[in-house]
């Protein structure tokens, strides 16, 4: 019998050496593994292919009771794992607070489990007439957040 544990060691087996990293795998109700996988760079398809490949040939007969899936975690899904707020360190990410407000702004930084995003917010200047824009730098822990995801921008 297949489990999470043996997929997650063949998938750990197969990125030794290479820039992926495992996002996550989800054993589905109708009989489905999702393997999600990720790189600072995009995902090829035919680097897919070959970890499914690699899955099946280890796994043998039991993946035959399995439809095994093989994929990128999905641009403009949110983040699941450290190394994804890592990758898009510079990008315009949403963050949805668990209030239900979203916060969009440049993801500046990361540490542990522990994030900073540079906001522009209108505050009122001393000397000045009219609000200006400012930067503010908003500090969140991975833990406290409903989500984080990249805004992809079409320029």
């Amino acid at each position: 019998m297949i489990n999470k544990e043996t997929v997650r060691q063949l998938v750990e087996e197969w990125l030794q050496g290479n820039e992926y990293f495992l996002v996550d795998i989800i054993f589905g109700t109708d009989d489905r593994i999702v393997v999600e996988i990720d790189h600072a760079d995009g995902v090829w398809i035919e680097d897919c292919a070959e970890l499914s490949r690699f899955l099946q040939e280890r796994l043998g007969d039991e993946v035959g009771d399995y439809e095994l899936e093989v994929g990128s975690a999905g641009i403009g899904q949110p983040f699941k794992v450290e190394k994804q707020y890592v990758c898009h360190i510079g990008d315009e990410v949403e963050v949805l607070q668990q209030d239900g407000l979203k916060v969009k702004g440049i993801l500046k930084s990361v540490e542990g489990r522990n994030f900073t995003v540079t906001t522009q917010e209108k505050q009122t200047v001393e000397g000045k007439k009219r609000p200006v824009v400012v930067d503010i730098d908003k500090d969140y822990s991975m833990d406290a957040v409903k989500s984080v995801k990249y805004l992809l921008a079409f320029k």
